[in-house]
């Protein structure tokens, strides 16, 4: 389960990863495909065959999950439901499959409970964010989705149909998550060593699947390590997040008071 960076994100995370990505990242990918960021690769765009369905909410309550007394509205839920559906839907498509929506919609209400549940820790643990991390927060987004700066994040949000306000919330809330994970957990830098063997295996593997596929190509799309050794060691960073994140929520689940009303 993938917390940080794409849950934690809220709304920001999930939008920008669909309105961000169609301008094409050509060549900064191929080391981090692999890793399989989620909708990093896809940009939306492609539909194979027939219309995309549309999500079906009407079974979705007013209010879908409670958590330690606050609730998760259908507002909410609908804005981190709706672009996972989209994927989902584009991946079963492709695949000639019948995706469960039930299934998705099961899965997203117990990410939005965990996310709540690590917002209402890192609260109680006095952490704030000012405006300096807020835009810091967006700069890192726009970077990862290959956009110049922080305006254009708010701007490919806004076509969205969120508020700057609401943008600006979201990241003061990611600030929030990211400090309170890294107060947690033992964040280990990776080793210089660590990054080549990670390198080396994608290597390996672009290798043999140009082999099996009876071709040489893919092998020189891969860049030299050097141009992508700090995306390697934030991929390598933002695991070490994930599985921290994994355990704190686990914990929090074991005494939180959480219904959810799907």
């Amino acid at each position: 389960m993938k917390i940080k960076h794409t849950l934690a994100a809220l709304s920001l995370a999930a939008v920008v990863t669909l309105a961000g990505c169609s301008g094409g990242g050509e060549g900064e990918d191929p080391a981090a495909q692999p890793d399989g960021q989620p909708g990093a690769s896809d940009g939306g765009e492609q539909q194979p065959g027939g219309e995309m369905p549309e999500a079906d909410l009407s079974d979705v309550p007013d209010v879908v999950a409670e958590v330690n007394g606050d609730e998760i509205s259908k507002e909410e839920f609908t804005s981190f439901y709706e672009p996972q559906f989209q994927q989902q839907a584009m991946m079963a498509q492709q695949g000639g499959q019948e995706m469960d929506e039930t299934e998705l919609k099961t899965q997203v209400a117990d990410q939005l409970v965990d996310n709540r549940l690590l917002i209402q820790a890192a609260e109680e643990a006095g952490i704030e964010a000012t405006d300096e991390d807020v835009d810091a927060i967006l700069e890192e987004i726009a970077q990862q989705n290959g956009l110049g700066s922080a305006d254009e994040v708010i701007a490919a949000l806004e076509e969205q149909g969120q508020s700057e306000e609401q943008i600006r919330e979201d990241a003061a809330t990611q600030h929030k998550l990211d400090t309170y994970i890294a107060q947690e957990a033992d964040i280990a830098e990776p080793s210089e060593e660590e990054l080549r063997q990670q390198y080396d295996e994608i290597v390996e593997q672009q290798s043999q699947a140009a082999s099996d596929g009876g071709g040489e190509g893919e092998q020189a799309e891969i860049p030299p390590f050097e141009e992508v050794r700090d995306q390697l060691a934030e991929e390598a960073t933002a695991e070490q997040e994930n599985a921290a994140a994994t355990e704190i929520v686990t914990e929090l689940r074991e005494s939180a008071d959480i219904t959810i009303h799907l």
